[in-house]
C-alpha cells in the first residue's frame, strides 16, 4: 500500500488534525444517519405495505392526491375523515423513523461505524436464520400434509371437515403456516447458527428421495418436486447476504485486486450507492407497489401451484424476493458503514467497544 493512499492525522499539523478530526466525525454522523435511515424507511415501507393492502388504507400516492400536493391530480371520489387520519399517520410514520434514527445518531455520536456496522450485520443474519427456520419447517410440514391428503389418511386422522378445510390455501396459510413462522421467528433469536450447509444437504436429500421411490418403488407425488424447488430456492436467495459479509461473490478481477485497501474502499462505497442498495429498493418498489404488483399479488391470494396436492407455499416462494431484498438492503448498509470506516482508518477494534 503506497502511503500516499492512506491519511495519517499523525502526520498532520495540528490545525489540520483537528480539521481532519471534525471532518471524519461529521462523516461519521451523515453516513450513519443515512445507513439507518434506508433501513428504517424500509421497514417502515414494508408496514404500510401490510396496511395498505390488508387492512384497507390509503396509501402515500392516494393521500397525496387527496391534499393535492407534489402537483398531483385530485382524487375523483376525496378520501373520507378515517382514511384521512391514517394516510397522516402513514405519512408522518416514515418522517418519524427518519426522526427517531437521527436522535439517536446524535446520542450516540461517539460510537464507531465499525459498531453499528456489525449492528446491522446482526439484524441482516437473523433475518436470515429466521427465513431459513421458515422454509425448514414450512416444508416438512407441508410435505406431511401433502402426503396423508394425497392417501386419503387425512379424513380419518382429523375429520372430513377439517381436511377440506386444510385443502384450502388461506385456511392452511393463516392456521399453519403463520404459527410456524412465528415459532421460526423465535428459534431464530435463540438459535445464532446459520443452517446453510443443512440446507444444502437437505436439497440433496430430497432430490435423492425422489429418485429412490420413482425407480425403486414407482411412486412420486407433485409435493415431492415442490419441496427441492422451495428449499432449493431459499439456499440461493437467502445465502446472498451471508456471502457479501464474506466477501464472497464471484467478481470478475481485472483492476481490483490490484487496488491499495483505501481504493479498494472508495470502489465498495460507490459500488454499494450505486448498485447494491437500488437493486434492493427496486425490487421492493417494483414487487409492493400495489395490489397488483409482483410479489404482492400471489402474497394477497395465497396464491399455489396448480396441483391440489403440490405444497401449498408458492405465495411464499415470491416472498423470498422481499426477503433477499430486506436482507440484502441492510446488508449493504452494514457494508456501507464497514467501507467508510476503512477510509477513514477506524480502527478494527472499535467495533468491540459501545462508546455511547
Amino acid at each position: 500500500m503506497n502511503s500516499s493512499d492512506i491519511i495519517e492525522p499523525s502526520n498532520l499539523p495540528g490545525t489540520a488534525v483537528e480539521n481532519h478530526n471534525s471532518g471524519a466525525k461529521t462523516v461519521n454522523l451523515l453516513v450513519r444517519i443515512f445507513a439507518f435511515s434506508v433501513v428504517a424507511v424500509m421497514l417502515i415501507f414494508l408496514i404500510n405495505n401490510y396496511l395498505n393492502f390488508w387492512q384497507q388504507w390509503p396509501g402515500l400516492p392516494s393521500f397525496f392526491s387527496n391534499q393535492g400536493w407534489f402537483g398531483l391530480e385530485l382524487l375523483s371520489t376525496p378520501l373520507a375523515e378515517d382514511q384521512i387520519t391514517k394516510g397522516w399517520l402513514q405519512f408522518l410514520s416514515y418522517l418519524g423513523a427518519v426522526v427517531i434514527v437521527v436522535l439517536y445518531v446524535l446520542q450516540t455520536r461517539n460510537r464507531s461505524l465499525r459498531s453499528d456496522a456489525d449492528l446491522l450485520s446482526r439484524f441482516s443474519a437473523y433475518i436470515i436464520r429466521a427465513a431459513f427456520w421458515i422454509v425448514l419447517i414450512i416444508g416438512l410440514a407441508d410435505i406431511l400434509i401433502s402426503f396423508l391428503r394425497v392417501e386419503n389418511f387425512m379424513p380419518a386422522l382429523i375429520g372430513d371437515n377439517l381436511s377440506d378445510a386444510i385443502g384450502r390455501a388461506r385456511f392452511r396459510a393463516i392456521y399453519v403456516h403463520f404459527p410456524l413462522i412465528l415459532l421460526s421467528l423465535v428459534i431464530a433469536f435463540f438459535d445464532k447458527s446459520l443452517g446453510f450447509t443443512w440446507l444444502a444437504f437437505l436439497v440433496v436429500l430430497a432430490e435423492f428421495q425422489i429418485v429412490i421411490s420413482r425407480f425403486v418403488f414407482s411412486y412420486e407425488q407433485p409435493f415431492m418436486g415442490d419441496l427441492v424447488r422451495f428449499w432449493y430456492a431459499a439456499l440461493f436467495l437467502f445465502a446472498s447476504a451471508y456471502t457479501l459479509v464474506h466477501d464472497g461473490h464471484v467478481r470478475v478481477d481485472v483492476l481490483y485486486s490490484r487496488f491499495s485497501k483505501r481504493n479498494k474502499a472508495w470502489t465498495n462505497t460507490v459500488g454499494t450507492l450505486l448498485l447494491g442498495l437500488p437493486l434492493g429498493c427496486v425490487i421492493l418498489g417494483v414487487g409492493m407497489w400495489d395490489k397488483t404488483s409482483s410479489i404482492n399479488s400471489p402474497l394477497y391470494s395465497f396464491e399455489i401451484t396448480q396441483s391440489a396436492y403440490g405444497l401449498y407455499v408458492k405465495y411464499i416462494m415470491v416472498g423470498f424476493l422481499a426477503v433477499y431484498a430486506v436482507s440484502m438492503i441492510v446488508q449493504f448498509s452494514s457494508y456501507l458503514l464497514e467501507k467508510v470506516a476503512d477510509l477513514y482508518q477506524e480502527p478494527e477494534d472499535d467495533r468491540l467497544s459501545d462508546n455511547t
